[in-house]
């Protein structure tokens, strides 16, 4: 998984390879089995996560029932809104794959970012990069139909057509999974 990191790193950040290798050296790898919750609803958030491999699905739970907010795949960091705040989550994080990530703790950013302030720089440029790929996603919610965001859906991330269970992504886009259902079977016979 050291090969992934570093990739993941050399494509995102221009740090120095003597960075990279420090870097990788302190980073904490975990594994997750498929259905492992790593975050509930009122725990505290005291990890942020890099997905090496495997997806990581946040939700929160409404009315009695499950809303999917955001699915994670390999390439992408996983910081829970709380996280680092010492405030209780609202949100639960699901591996809905066995999942590889490499693990952070405030305590443990704070202290590289002192040693190594360009690592900073560079983490703030990937966390401004999803921030606007999040409002991105969050624009196309608030604007395009269902029909819509399933086909931007398809053509931008067509990996988790596959790999997700249908209800959990008709929740994602925001419908129920028999509306999904019809919209697939709409775009098939198009």
């Amino acid at each position: 998984m050291d090969k992934e990191f570093v990739r993941f790193l050399s494509k995102n950040t221009s740090l120095p390879d003597e960075l990279l290798n420090i870097i990788v050296e302190n980073t904490v790898i975990k594994n997750f089995k498929k259905g492992t919750l790593l975050l509930k609803e009122g725990d505290w958030a005291t990890e942020c996560y890099l997905i090496l491999k495997g997806c990581i699905r946040s939700y929160i739970i409404k009315d009695g029932e499950e809303k999917t907010i955001e699915f994670y795949t390999e390439e992408q960091s996983v910081s829970p809104p709380s996280f680092g705040k010492k405030i209780p989550s609202d949100i639960y994080l699901e591996c809905i794959e066995d999942t590889i990530v490499s693990s952070g703790t405030p305590e443990y950013e704070a202290e590289m970012f002192e040693k190594y302030p360009e690592l900073e720089s560079a983490c703030r440029i990937m966390t401004e990069e999803m921030a606007t790929s999040y409002q991105s996603s969050f624009t196309d919610y608030k604007l395009f139909s269902a029909e819509e965001r399933y086909l931007k859906l398809q053509k931008e991330r067509p990996e988790l057509i596959q790999r997700v269970p249908q209800y959990q992504l008709a929740s994602y886009l925001g419908i129920q999974p028999e509306s999904l259902s019809r919209i697939r079977k709409r775009i098939t016979k198009k």
